[in-house]
């Protein structure tokens, strides 16, 4: 039986990659600052620890005698949408950086097997609108849009270091937008798929929803049991240089309010508003994971008929609870 630690898994992705590695037949410790906020954890075992505490990260990654986890998954982070990512910027760099330094020196110390990185496709420059694919290599001459982006890159560097001087073998993905359900729904923190789908489950037929920015903004939005079926296939792969993980559709935000809105049955009417809204564009090549024979199954409106039922549902319950009160 294969071991694996998921740091991160009280997250969103961390708590999905937890199932599919559990159903997987591995034996997985879960490993966060908080438990999962909609469902128990499926982990064998599930620790709360500060990972940016040194002594923590240790503890994480050591097991009894001289076992050693086969594979070590790295997605803890101070993460959120868009308008945390562009408010929180003390907090990212300081947080992510200090997680990401005792980590990845915890899993080379201990001598784990394999050591998967979460990046972001964040440490891409921004792109205009038509512009050219871009494949991996070209992060770099570095600009990216955001602190949030210039943290996961360093990050990076850091895990290449190590595996350049220490033997340390290692994968870094790069995500794209992720959405699903169990994923954060408000509060600030939720990506765009979920803040849209959370809108339109409170709006009534005919009401207007704001969107920050014009609406032409392009991205790519990944199903997260595609997401978590790409990370478990690039950490089992000879794949050692920076790997973006996504679906290959292009959506704009104001396709994404539609496919959302018709999904909802919902006729609704757009405002649009200033607002943080990142990159202009994101055309980044999915070749180099493809290459697996690795491929997204969930386009965005067959994931957004799973993701909204759910969304609806916790924004019906809340808004009963507040009621209620």
């Amino acid at each position: 039986m294969k071991t694996a630690l998921v740091c991160g898994a009280g997250g969103f992705i961390g708590h999905h990659l937890v199932r599919l590695l559990e159903a997987s037949g591995y034996w997985v410790r879960g490993v966060d600052i908080k438990n999962p906020e909609f469902s128990e954890t499926a982990a064998d075992e599930f620790l709360l620890l500060d990972l940016r505490l040194p002594e923590n990260c240790r503890r994480a990654v050591a097991l009894a005698g001289d076992a050693r986890f086969d594979e070590v998954y790295q997605l803890a982070a101070d993460m959120g949408g868009m308008g945390f990512i562009h408010s929180a910027e003390c907090e990212i760099m300081t947080n992510s950086a200090l997680i990401n330094i005792h980590m990845v020196n915890a899993a080379s110390d201990a001598a784990v097997g394999r050591y998967l990185f979460a990046s972001s496709a964040c440490v891409y420059r921004d792109q205009e609108i038509g512009e050219e694919e871009i494949s991996e290599d070209d992060a770099y001459p570095a600009m990216p849009d955001n602190e949030y982006g210039w943290e996961k890159l360093y990050a990076e560097r850091m895990a290449f270091a190590h595996s350049r001087n220490r033997g340390l073998e290692v994968r870094v993905a790069r995500f794209q937008n992720c959405y699903g359900p169990e994923g954060t729904w408000q509060g600030g923190r939720e990506k765009a798929p979920a803040a849209i789908c959370r809108k339109i489950a409170l709006a009534e037929e005919g009401d207007v929803v704001e969107v920050w920015g014009d609406g032409s903004a392009i991205r790519v939005y990944t199903y997260v049991d595609d997401l978590c079926d790409g990370i478990h296939t690039l950490m089992q792969s000879d794949i050692t240089e920076p790997t973006n993980i996504g679906s290959s559709e292009l959506i704009s935000v104001d396709e994404l309010v539609e496919t959302v809105a018709d999904v909802a049955g919902k006729a609704i009417a757009v405002r649009h508003v200033d607002g943080p809204v990142g990159v202009k564009a994101r055309y980044h090549s999915v070749a180099r994971i493809e290459s697996t024979g690795w491929r997204a199954r969930f386009d965005l409106r067959r994931g957004i008929e799973v993701t909204y039922p759910w969304i609806a549902q916790q924004a019906k319950s809340r808004r009963a609870s507040e009621r209620a009160r």
